[in-house]
Formats: structure tokens, C-alpha cells, sequence
């Protein structure tokens, strides 16, 4: 099972559920953490675990071939992203807004173009006791990272054991990022706070959701802050609310030294468990 935590927003707590659900299960049974927030991943930050493989991941980009090119121009009329232009006689390919799609490589009819790989980025994988830990990083500068994002959650599921629970630590928002994500995920937690500005991105994450036909549920913390209204909207859109975690300035001040909540929190470890229960992560 792969359980991707996202969330409409940034500074929802994303990473902090992610790190504290997969350290509370790992006590227990093998389960592997991948963070995809591969712009800024940081949930290597509150765990301590050892590397044991760090890798280069590489990108596929078109390159053209004049001699074998016939100019017939439907690369850049197949390409979506405006990532092949045909200049008079020759063909300019401008690899930073390449998604890597195949099509123009792919239905060439004169087999002009081929692909070159091109690095975008770092792979490590990190480990102690039950815990796996994966991490990509991009490349500064580099400007997609659907690529990477996929290339590592199908590294982590060929790593992981075939029963082994995947927890995957999403990048924010509600972009292609995320929807790489939570294409290749099995259920997906949406992690919001009690706020206006929660409430506005939530409404946005479930609306992806919906459209990718993916099954979900929500997860609130800081409750206790804001007001009613999540609660009041998941209830009128019939969203299952897994887990509450209460607002608590002790648990701020140790997350912002790097510590894992649960160890310190009773109610943490509680709606941790309720979360457990209800989605049947143990074996």
C-alpha cells in the first residue's frame, strides 16, 4: 500500500504527520518513507537513520538528428509544452520545458530524435531498524519535477517489500507534483488546519481528488485554533475526518528543533493510533 500525506497548502503539518506516523509504525513492523517534496525535502531532518546508498537520477531530453530529420515539423506540433520549435531548417529543442512525454521520440516518422540522459538530481536511501528512508533531491535551478518524483516512487516500491507499507511525504499544493503522487498512491491523507486559508486549499486538494478518482480523508491539526468550518464542510461533503491533533506550542517549539512529536504528545499518539485504525496500516 502506498499512503501519500498532502495537503492544498504549505505549512499544513505534512511533514510533520509524515515523520511521526511512519518513526510511531516502525516501532512495530518494517514501513518505508519516501519524501517527494523534492524541491525542499526535509523529513530527513527529524530522523535519525544511516545512508547506505546515495545515487545520481538523470532525465531523458530529445536531441535531434539532422541528418535523419525530413522537417516535417510534427514535433513541435505534438509537443504540449512548446519544447521543440522548427526554425526554417533546423529543429531548436529547449530541454527546460521538457516533461518527458515520449511522444515527439517516439512518433518521429523520420527517427530524427532519440534521447540523451541529462541529471536532475540526487537519490538516497537511508535506514534504522524497521525504518526505510528515501529521499530525492532536485537539481538548483532545474524546473520539472514530475520526473523525479516518479523515477522515486518506483524505485521505493521495487526497494520495499511486497506487503510493506509506503508512506510518501507529498509536495504541497495541488500542481503536476502532486498529482504524480497521488496517481501512483493508494489512498491519500489530506492534512489542513482550522483556518480560512486551510479551509480555501482543502477545497482545492479534495476537488483534485475528486478529478483523479482517488480515495481520501482528512486529517486536521492545530485543532483547537480558527474555527469550525472544516469540520462543518467535510461533514456537508461527507470527507472522513481520521484524526484531530490538537494546537500545542510545547510540540511547536520541539518540532522546530527537529524532534519527532509523538515520544512528547499523549493526544499525538492517540490520533495516531485512531489513524492506524481506521486505515489498517499494521499487518
Amino acid at each position: 500500500m502506498i499512503l501519500a500525506i498532502a495537503s492544498g497548502k504549505g505549512g499544513t503539518g505534512k511533514t510533520t504527520l509524515s515523520t511521526n506516523l511512519a518513526s510511531y509504525i516502525s516501532e512495530k513492523q518494517k514501513v518505508t518513507l519516501a519524501d517527494l517534496d523534492v524541491e525542499e525535502p526535509n523529513s530527513g531532518l527529524f530522523l535519525d537513520v544511516e545512508k547506505d546508498l546515495e545515487k545520481d537520477m538523470f532525465k531523458k531530453i530529445p536531441e535531434w538528428k539532422e541528418s535523419e530529420c525530413i522537417l516535417c515539423g510534427k514535433c513541435q506540433e505534438w509537443c504540449k509544452f512548446n519544447c521543440i520549435q522548427v526554425l526554417g531548417d533546423e529543429v531548436m529543442i529547449f530541454p527546460e520545458f521538457c516533461h518527458t512525454c515520449h511522444m515527439c521520440v517516439d512518433l518521429c516518422p523520420g527517427s530524427a530524435l532519440s534521447f540523451k540522459d541529462v541529471r536532475m538530481g540526487r537519490l538516497s536511501k537511508s535506514h534504522k531498524g524497521n525504518l526505510t528512508f528515501v529521499e530525492s533531491r532536485l537539481n538548483i535551478g532545474e524546473e520539472q519535477a514530475v520526473s523525479l518524483i516518479s523515477q522515486t516512487i518506483d524505485y521505493t516500491e521495487n526497494y520495499a517489500d511486497e506487503d510493506e507499507l509506503i508512506i510518501v511525504d507529498a509536495p504541497p499544493g495541488a500542481a503536476c507534483p502532486v498529482m504524480e503522487v497521488v496517481d501512483k498512491s493508494d489512498f491519500v491523507i489530506l492534512v489542513t488546519e482550522p483556518t480560512p486559508f486551510g479551509l480555501n486549499d482543502l477545497k482545492i486538494a479534495v476537488e483534485t481528488m475528486r478529478v483523479l478518482n482517488r480515495e481520501f480523508a482528512v486529517v486536521i491539526n492545530r485543532y483547537g485554533i480558527g474555527n469550525d468550518d472544516v469540520i462543518s464542510y467535510c461533514k456537508a461533503e461527507n470527507i472522513d475526518i481520521l484524526a484531530k491533533i490538537n494546537n500545542d506550542r510545547k510540540l511547536a517549539e520541539l518540532y522546530s528543533k527537529g524532534n519527532l512529536l509523538y515520544k512528547h504528545s499523549e493526544n499525538l499518539r492517540e490520533q495516531l493510533d485512531l489513524i492506524i485504525e481506521k486505515l489498517h496500516l499494521l499487518k
